[in-house]
């Protein structure tokens, strides 16, 4: 008898790194975010791209990036958003926008749902995949330092 998650039809479709997009997976997998920058013009960018979307240079640089931000928007499902995300219900899905400005779809962990406000900051959380053949990138809540 097959399980849920040992049948292949309820598997989770895992990311598929591209040459452009590959530092991107490579620095998720050594716990790092990793953006582009363009040379020319200084913006940052996401999704990985080859050229840059506000001066179309094509000089983009790799930077790692600390990964923290703020809750752009979020919503709540109830009900799978895909049969493989049903161990995952309620799912908190979620923009975030990064300190550099760019803004990135993920999912929230380690929330209670009573928690989330739109503009809360959030540290980034590297998780493996089944297997471990990919880490992805999700957000949760980022704990103000204490009084000094």
């Amino acid at each position: 008898m097959t399980t849920r998650s040992s049948d292949p039809a309820f598997a989770k479709p895992l990311p598929l790194a591209t040459q452009t997009s590959a530092p991107f997976w490579e620095g998720l997998r050594r716990g790092e975010v990793c953006l582009q920058r363009c040379e020319a013009c200084e913006a940052w960018v996401f999704h990985p791209r080859s050229n840059c979307p506000r001066c179309l240079s094509t000089k983009l640089a790799w930077r790692k990036v600390a990964g923290t931000g703020r809750l752009h928007t979020f919503t709540i499902t109830r009900v799978p958003t895909a049969p493989f995300f049903a161990d995952e219900v309620p799912q908190m899905l979620a923009v975030v926008e990064l300190d550099e400005g760019v803004r990135i779809p993920s999912t929230l962990v380690g929330v209670a749902e009573d928690e989330i406000v739109i503009g809360m900051r959030v540290a980034p959380v590297f998780e493996p995949t089944v297997g471990g053949e990919s880490v992805l990138l999700r957000f949760t809540k980022a704990w103000a330092p204490g009084p000094r």
